[in-house]
This record gives C-alpha cells, structure tokens and sequence, in this order.
C-alpha cells in the first residue's frame, strides 16, 4: 500500500512562525512532527511515499531527503495552491495511480502509530476508511455519523450542530474509487475541494465507507498549544541520556536527554526535558516538560513547559511558561529597564508584567 503525506497547508494558526517556515517542521521533543509521520508509515509497512508539498517544498525535501533515513521511497509533489485536502489528492493522481492508499496529514501526531489501522484497510478492504475518535467540540473538526458496526452514513465539514462527537483526525485509507469521488465535487463556499465532500460522495454512491474509533492521545499540530501538548505527551516518554557536559555545580534530576556538545552550568534541569547539541545553560532553572533545540543559550532565567527552538538566545528573562520561542529569537530583559522596546512579527502576542 502507498501512502499520501499532506504537507502544502498555510499553517494560518500558527504564525508568526508559518510566515518563515513551514508547520510540518516545527518540533515535538526536538523532531519535526512529519518525521513522526514518516516513521509510523514505515512501521505500518508502507515503502512508497509522495508528499504533497507547497512553496516550503525546498526546506520539506532538504529535511527529508529522499526517504530512506525512514525506510521510505519518497516522491515530492507540488500543489501550487492550498486548494483543499481533496485537491492535493487530485494533484497525486499520477503518483496514486490505482493503488490504494493511506493518507495522513503531514502535521498530525497519533501516539502509537497507524500501524493497526493499516492492517485492518488492507484485511477488509473499502472505498475509504476514516480513522476518528470522540472529541469534546466536534464543531471544530470533519464529524462523522457512523453505525455500531462501523458503516459511515454522514460526514460533515465543520457543521454548526454536529450530530455525533466522532472527529477525523486526518488518517485515512483509500480505494481507486475516491479519484472518480474528487473528480466529481466542486469547490465548497471557502474555494476549496473538501476531502469530506468527496467521501460523502462515495457514501451517496453506495460505495462502502467505514470508520475505525481510536482512543489514542491525537494532536494536529495546528496551533501553540496543540503543539506545547504534544511536546508534553513525547516528553512523556523520554529516556534520559546524558552525553553533554555538566559542571559541579549544577543539578540534573529525572529523565533528561542531554545531547553532545550541549553544556550546563551553575544550573538546575529538573526532567522530563530534552536539550540539543551546541546549546549552553547557564545559571538557569530548566523545569519539566522542556525542548531546548540545538545552538541556544538560557542564561540566568527559569523556564518549564516550553518549546525553544534552534538558536534561540533566552537572558535574565525571568520566569517562562507554556511558551514557543522560534529559531534565533532573542529574548532579554535589561536589569533596569526604564521602557520596553519590542520588534514583533504580525499576530504575535506579548504579556508584560512589571
């Protein structure tokens, strides 16, 4: 079975940092959340793979490369405009040919990988098969209305009175019969091809059309907070390792990954957190739940439930929580300040406190 990785979106909700790079590369645990989507296609068995990429293809294809760092044959595939999920599907035709295939949005975190689900496409066999699960504020999301035994009757796009708490979660599997699907809907009031549309279609046309329920830990990645949870759930996880440089001075406590070349001193790292090569801390307090990427410096300030990512440069800050710092931002706070003088990119949100 191929695959179809969705990597060409906007990523509006998480700018600033969508307006310099693409979303599908931002960090869980210091690894790029398509790489976590590229692994569990390869766990589930997939060898071939295309990613539908849009004007971040060049930093996507340097990332990952042609694929075999993960077990994968990748093919790269433009979609000029974000037209839609069901448009980037129309775009792979000729890659998809008439196999049948998994997608997965390049910017989605399952905990436990797609492994089962793609055991079960490929044992029963359907038009498509939609991986859900039960969400508090199915608004948000696709709904999908679906039977005990698991036959789909209705998907919605964001519907403002959903009729079930089933959510997809952008894992799917498809027949040759979703290509017929998007050839025949048209634009939705937003200009684009809805994949929902397309799988009613086939759910109108009599074609078969299962849901597969997953109490698995989910993230889209969509926004900061989505993103800061995720990277909670990884850290979760982690197996400490120290391969940096601690002085005498300092403390380190709990599952903490220290990568080569990484140096602390004068400093207290209380894991689960992780922290990457060339990065210095320095009488600071590092709590739980951190992702320090690589090339950064902390130095006299406390940070917990954070993200910072390559390069960033955080001094005599304080106290930092639940925040998101991008590559080679600086953050810095004079020890008198007598005002604040602030260079902000659009949509960016900043509290001071005196």
């Amino acid at each position: 079975m191929k695959a179809l990785v969705l990597a060409g979106g906007t990523g509006s909700r998480l700018r600033p940092f969508t307006h310099t790079g693409t979303k599908q590369l931002l960090p869980i645990a210091n690894k790029p959340v398509l790489f976590y989507v590229l692994e569990s296609l390869a766990a589930a068995g997939v060898r071939e793979a295309g990613i539908v990429v849009g004007s971040y293809a060049d930093d996507i294809r340097l990332a990952a490369g042609d694929g075999s760092a993960f077990g994968l044959d990748l093919t790269y595939i433009r979609q000029d405009s974000p037209l839609g999920l069901a448009h980037a599907v129309s775009v792979a035709r000729g890659f998809l040919a008439d196999d049948d295939f998994l997608l997965h949005l390049g910017d989605n975190y399952l905990d436990g990988g797609v492994t089962d689900f793609a055991a079960r496409a490929a044992a029963e066999p359907a038009a498509a098969r939609l991986l859900v699960t039960a969400v508090p504020d199915p608004a948000a999301f696709g709904v999908v209305e679906a039977d005990p035994a698991g036959r789909v009757h209705r998907v919605e796009e964001k519907p403002d009175r959903p009729r079930s708490d089933l959510a997809l979660i952008g894992v799917y599997a498809f027949g040759p019969v979703v290509h017929e699907a998007v050839a025949a809907i048209r634009p939705s009031a937003r200009g684009e091809l809805e994949l929902t549309h397309a799988i009613q279609w086939l759910v109108d046309h009599g074609h078969d059309v299962r849901a597969d329920v997953t109490t698995s830990v989910w993230r889209d990645t969509g926004s900061v907070d989505d993103m800061l949870e995720a990277n909670r759930h990884v850290l979760d996880r982690l197996d400490g390792r120290l391969d940096g440089k601690i002085d005498p001075d300092s403390a380190v406590v709990g599952r903490v990954h220290l990568h080569e070349g990484a140096v602390v001193r004068g400093s207290r790292i209380t894991g689960p957190v992780v922290i990457g090569p060339g990065t210095v801390i320095s009488d600071a307090v590092i709590g739980p739940y951190t992702s320090i990427g690589a090339n950064c410096r902390v130095h006299d300030s406390s940070i917990e439930g954070s993200v910072l990512l390559d390069g960033a440069d955080v001094d005599r800050a304080g106290r930092i929580e639940r925040s998101f710092i991008g590559r080679d931002a600086v953050v810095t706070v004079p020890r008198h300040p007598y005002a604040h003088r602030l260079v902000l990119g659009d949509h960016s949100k900043v509290h001071l406190h005196p």
